[in-house]
C-alpha cells in the first residue's frame, strides 16, 4: 500500500485500500478494505469510508460522513458536515441485502451541503450545488441549485458555485471566475460556453 499520504494515529486503515499521494485522513477516521481514495484528498474527523467506494481526487469529506459502499465520488466532490448517503431503498435489520446495494454517483464538482441526505440510486450532476438539509430523491442536473426536503431546483450555479443570473439572451457570467454560461430553455440544461 501506498505510504506516501498522512493518517493521523488514531485513524485505521484496513488493508487491500488504495489511498493516493498527499491525501490527509484525520482523527478517528475509519478506511476499508477494497475502497479507492484518490490523490489530494481531506478525510476529516470521524468519516468512514465503506468497501468498494471510489473517491477521485481532489475530493474534501468533512467531519462525521459515512459514505457507504455502492457511492462514487469524481474528482472534486465536496461532501459537507454530517451530510448522509444511503445505499439501500427498504433498509430492514432482520434482512440482510448487502447484495442489493444500489450505486450513487457524484458527479466532478459537485459539492453536498452540511447535513443534507442523498437518496440512494441517483446521480448527482457535475458543479450541482445541494444546500445544507436538503433531501434529495432524484437525479440532479449539471450545475442545479438544489434546496429543501424534498430537495427542489431552485436555480443555476457556476463551476465557482456562485448563482447565476440569466439576461434577455439567457446568459449569464460567473463573477469570480468570468466564465459564460447559457441556459437551453427548451432542454433546462447549462452549457459553459468559456473557461
Amino acid at each position: 500500500m501506498n505510504t506516501n499520504f498522512f493518517a493521523h494515529e488514531t485513524a485505521i486503515i484496513d488493508k487491500d485500500c488504495g489511498i493516493g499521494i498527499n491525501t490527509k485522513i484525520w482523527h478517528f477516521s475509519h478506511i476499508m478494505s477494497h475502497c479507492t481514495i484518490g490523490e489530494n484528498c481531506n478525510i476529516g474527523q470521524n468519516v468512514v469510508v465503506s468497501p468498494q467506494v471510489t473517491l477521485g481526487n481532489n475530493v474534501k469529506v468533512q467531519n462525521n460522513v459515512s459514505i457507504y459502499t455502492g457511492v462514487v465520488c469524481e474528482n472534486d466532490v465536496f461532501l459537507g458536515p454530517s451530510m448522509v448517503f444511503t445505499n439501500i431503498l427498504n433498509p430492514r435489520s432482520a434482512i440482510v441485502r448487502k447484495s442489493e446495494y444500489v450505486e450513487t454517483i457524484v458527479k466532478k464538482g459537485a459539492s453536498i451541503g452540511a447535513n443534507a441526505t442523498i437518496v440512494c440510486g441517483i446521480t448527482i450532476g457535475s458543479y450541482a450545488l445541494i444546500g445544507a438539509g436538503s433531501v434529495v430523491t432524484k437525479n440532479i442536473k449539471p450545475y442545479a441549485l438544489i434546496v429543501g426536503n424534498p430537495g427542489k431546483q431552485i436555480g443555476w450555479v457556476s463551476e465557482y458555485g456562485h448563482t447565476l443570473h440569466f439576461d434577455e439572451h439567457n446568459k449569464a457570467t460567473c463573477p469570480e471566475s468570468n466564465h459564460t454560461y447559457v441556459l437551453d430553455t427548451e432542454k433546462q440544461e447549462i452549457i459553459q460556453l468559456s473557461e
